[in-house]
């Protein structure tokens, strides 16, 4: 039930510990995040196209069990949605790209809510294990998207006081 949301914290934490260490790239909690996200993602893409499952990810039939009915051609839909994490994981590890990414997969998790929501009142297994509960895939996916929005926002501009000229 943790194995996906320790994908997003294990990693976090060991960049900001980097960080904290002077690993500039790591310097701030916004940035490890948005790394651990890329890491996560790495993880849950390949699960897209795996047979079976790969650590605490599930495999590619579980993933497809998981698309709700009304979802025209759900073995495509999995494969789409692995490719759109891979190019979100990609865009996170790069500044410049990092807004685009941000916001790309924060849309991306809210359309794949429906298919957690389905998994876990259907109660598909994943990974030989019964249904994730709703009461945590729903927060989990919350954070999902919270630490995408967060890569996504612009930054604050520190704000400029304009010098006082002595006259």
């Amino acid at each position: 039930m943790f194995g996906t949301l320790m994908l997003l914290v294990g990693p976090t934490l060991v960049f900001r510990l980097l960080g904290a260490f002077g690993v500039r790239r790591f310097a701030t909690w916004r940035t490890a995040a948005a790394n651990g996200l890329a890491v996560m993602l790495f993880c849950t893409a390949a699960a897209h196209f795996a047979p079976t499952a790969v650590g605490p990810v599930p495999g590619r039939g579980e993933l497809v069990a998981m698309v709700p009915p009304y979802v025209p051609f759900p073995a495509l839909a999995v494969y789409a949605t692995g490719v759109l994490e891979l190019l979100g994981a990609v865009g996170l590890l790069r500044e410049k790209t990092r807004p685009a990414a941000g916001m790309g997969l924060a849309v991306l998790f809210v359309l794949m809510t429906p298919a957690n929501v389905h998994a876990a009142v259907d109660g598909i297994p994943l990974n030989g294990e019964p249904a994730t509960p709703l009461w945590f895939r729903i927060p989990e996916q919350l954070i999902f998207i919270a630490v995408a929005v967060w890569a996504y926002a612009p930054r604050r501009a520190a704000a400029h006081r304009p010098e006082r000229v002595r006259a």
